[in-house]
């Protein structure tokens, strides 16, 4: 008999898998544990090895496809078998269908019930009676939020739905409306309860023109997907739903740069590779947060959770994103022991070959631009944690020293916390005592 592949769900935020390839064709043997399809999933690029022995029968998805989390997207069995030319649907979609009992137990026709079926493809749980009153209307049921048990649409909330979007409008604006072939519904109103004037479709009709007319400039248009977008709707998420307040202070590296200097030879012979500035900043940081569990800490569902590891995400920009592995018990490891681990997770990082367990459990977050030519900036926490630390560059300047002006390396730290979890004092706090440790570092070796 014929096994359904599933597309995994790969972390507890997975909704769907983008297909990057499939790595066998129909008709190919397959075995256990054998790599069968590439997906992207909202934090990495992972090959799904299959689970089942025998023929790949079916491939109902292709290349850059959006899949849904276990929906069925191919078969393998035995040569010949039969398998269904279309993917078989979700419990959820099967329980959707609309029914021709149901259908005439509330009084709808065969047509009907064809036309409601059509509406939304059997995808939105709904009583037979909204879908009959949906297609009266000529609403789409997918706007609709339902009340009834497992967010099932009733017939009363596609009528308040419909009364919530009624269009307000003047005799002489749909007059001019239709005869432009305009929606309606997309014409903005600036009319009491927003009714929509002659002047609302003028300029409705005058942003067309102009967007049209300046089409004609616009070059290569890139959908937002795959990597691209879990970055985006990540940082949407973060900043709608977090109140930033970002700090910033200034740091003589004077002291890091000699220690750096001196330990570069001891460190590349143990690891191969060589000592950075961020490692040190990662130590540094890893041992200040000891000292305020608050900056370490997440928040989820109202409540603040003091972790007991410190495990510092380190971001890593890579081809359309960014991607932010974990080093996980930072304040126990040395500066040999970072640099090897973060080396290595950067590669695996811009090779797409971090495994889910290196891309969780991160307390805070460092970014670094240290290498190009920025000074300061905003850095946009990683939810759930409850702060970030933006590293600039490292700049030599003019600063007064004992009275006294002196050229010092200086460099810019910007902290971004969420004012919900820490007031503003403990987060000043926190960055002061950072700001003395980096300036004297050998504080953290006591």
């Amino acid at each position: 008999m014929a096994k359904e592949i599933f597309m995994p769900k790969l972390s507890s935020t997975m909704e769907v898998g983008t297909l990057l390839q499939w790595l066998k064709e129909e008709g190919d043997p397959v075995e256990v544990g054998e790599p069968l399809f590439e997906i992207m999933t909202d934090k990495i690029n992972i090959e799904v090895e299959s689970y089942e022995e025998g023929i790949l029968l079916k491939r109902y998805f292709e290349v850059d496809d959006e899949v849904p989390i276990n929906t069925v997207i191919g078969y393998i069995g035995e040569a010949d078998e039969e398998v269904p030319d279309r993917p078989p649907a979700s419990n959820a979609e099967e329980e959707a269908v609309v029914q021709p009992e149901a259908a005439k137990a509330e009084d709808v026709t065969p047509d009907q019930t064809k036309a409601i079926e059509a509406t939304d493809d059997g995808k939105v749980r709904a009583t037979p009676a909204a879908r009959k009153t949906a297609l009266d209307n000529a609403v789409e049921l997918h706007a609709i939020s339902g009340t009834g048990p497992k967010g099932r649409i009733h017939k009363q909330d596609v009528t308040e739905y419909v009364k919530a979007n009624e269009v307000l409008i003047t005799p002489l604006a749909e007059k001019m409306a239709r005869s432009h072939q305009l929606d309606i519904s997309s014409i903005t109103g600036t009319g009491v309860r927003g009714k929509i004037g002659k002047e609302d479709v003028e300029a409705y009709i005058a942003a067309q023109t102009a967007s049209q007319t300046g089409s004609v400039n616009e070059g290569e248009r890139i959908k937002l997907k795959g990597l691209r977008k879990a970055v985006a709707d990540k940082m949407v998420e973060s900043t709608r739903s977090i109140p930033h307040v970002t700090l910033t202070t200034e740091v003589d590296m004077s002291h890091v740069i000699a220690i750096r200097k001196n330990l570069l030879p001891v460190v590349e012979e143990q690891t191969g590779f060589r000592l950075s500035f961020t490692e040190i900043i990662m130590k540094t940081t890893a041992y200040t947060l000891t000292k305020f569990p608050k900056l370490n800490a997440s928040l989820r569902d109202n409540e603040i959770i003091l972790n007991k590891n410190v495990n510092i995400g380190l971001a890593v920009a890579v081809e359309n994103g960014l991607i932010v592995p974990s080093i996980q018990n930072a304040d126990q490891k040395g500066l040999a022991e970072l640099t090897m681990e973060s080396k290595e997770l950067g590669k695996k990082a811009r090779e797409s070959k971090l495994t889910p367990a290196e891309m969780t459990g991160s307390t805070f977050t460092i970014s670094n631009l240290g290498m190009y030519a920025i000074d300061a900036f905003t850095p946009i926490i990683n939810p759930p944690e409850t702060a970030i630390l933006g590293v600039g560059r490292i700049n030599e300047k003019p600063v007064v020293v004992d009275q006294a002006i002196e050229i010092r390396p200086m460099m810019v730290l910007s902290l971004s916390f969420d004012h919900r979890a820490i007031d503003g004092a403990p987060a000043a706090e926190f960055l002061t005592v950072l700001k003395e440790s980096l300036e004297n570092p050998y504080r953290i070796l006591v």
